[in-house]
Formats: structure tokens, sequence, C-alpha cells
């Protein structure tokens, strides 16, 4: 059935399971998954999906970001047109990059990951007066972690995808995990380590939760 949020107009899903509870889940392409018992009514279920149009309204803006952000190439928090040109160089024009193929890009891409990381890792170790081990470094793309620290490997894991955001977000995502070589926890004391690093880490926490 159809359900109209604001200005989106939704496809509801409807699973009915031996569930004691009802479940709703906003999926990509403005669907709503619905899952209940099998003897809740249609109209039951519309009351429900009205008691929760905040959430919903919520969740449907930030699938669209998110897709926003997919269908453009992102670096660094700026926006940049795509451009195709055959020569052998990548190279980035007011709003614009022009590459040979998306193959050498992802390429480039990856070589300003590794190298760009690197660096603020480095930075970041080095202010630390606290004793930490100098972590090994690993860039991979997770789904649901912004990073991981290891204390046994001594390695940070970073996701691939703090490359489209502002640096803020990648500063603030390797001071927590080198803060984690010192409470691996999210203790009170933990968090006045980030903040000592990362004043205002609770602003960027918040952006990268939206």
């Amino acid at each position: 059935m159809k359900y109209n949020v604001d200005d989106y107009e939704c496809n509801v899903v409807i699973q009915k399971k031996n569930n004691k509870n009802t479940y709703i889940r906003v999926k990509e392409n403005n669907e709503i998954l619905v899952t209940t018992n099998y003897f809740v009514t249609k109209n039951e279920i519309l009351k429900l999906l009205k008691d929760n149009e905040l959430f919903i309204l919520k969740s449907l803006k930030r699938l669209e970001k998110k897709q926003e952000r997919e269908d453009k190439f992102l670096l660094l928090g700026n926006e940049y047109n795509i451009i195709l040109i055959p020569n052998n160089k990548i190279e980035i024009v007011g709003n614009n990059i022009y590459t040979p193929d998306l193959k050498k890009l992802d390429n480039w891409l990856k070589k300003q990951m590794k190298e760009l990381f690197s660096k603020r890792l480095d930075y970041y170790y080095n202010l630390f007066e606290e004793n930490i081990p100098y972590p090994n470094l690993r860039i991979r793309k997770m789904k649901t972690r912004w990073g991981v620290c290891n204390k046994k490997l001594e390695t940070v894991t970073l996701n691939s995808e703090l490359i489209k955001y502002d640096i803020t977000k990648l500063d603030y995502v390797i001071v927590h995990e080198l803060s984690h070589f010192i409470h691996f926890n999210h203790s009170k004391e933990f968090w006045l380590l980030v903040s000592k690093y990362c004043p205002n880490y609770k602003k960027i926490r918040k952006e990268m939760r939206e």
C-alpha cells in the first residue's frame, strides 16, 4: 500500500510473522517495511505509521542524503563532477575532477587516502602524551563503524568512507581509536581523553550521525 509522509510517497511492504511486536524499517527507494503479527489489522498499521511519522521522515531524509553522496564524487567534504577526458593524469579544476577512466580515478583515490590517513595518524600519535603503541594502519570500507582499535594486534582500522568527509571527521575517528589504547571502553575517562585532543568531538559526532 501507499503512504505519504511530508513530500515523500512511500510503498509500504507488510510482512506478517509470529511476532509479538510490530517493527518499522525504512529502506531505500522510499520503502517502509512493516513486520508484524498475523492478527494486526491494516488500520492498526496505519495508526502505527502515523504515530511514528517523525522517525520515518528522518530516516527518509537520511537515506536521501546518502544517495546524493553516492551519486557524486566526494573528497574531503567537497563534491565534484566526474569528467572523462583522454589524458594521462587526474586533475581537479573548480567543481570538476578530470580523469581518463573510473578505474584510474579509484586507484588515485586509494593512493590519496593511504597518504592522508597515514599522515593524520602520525600527527595525532605524536601529539599523544600518553604511552601508546604506534599502530599499524588498515583501511577498509565498513558498514557500521568509522574505526576499530585492536589492542592485541596494535592496529587501527579506518573506514575508507571517511575520505568523503571534511578532515575533522577523520581526525576525530583517529583520536577516538588511539584513545582506546588507554581506555578500551566508553567510560567518562575515555571521553575526557578524547576531548583532550579533539575538544569539539560532540559536535563532530552529531554531524556524523545526521
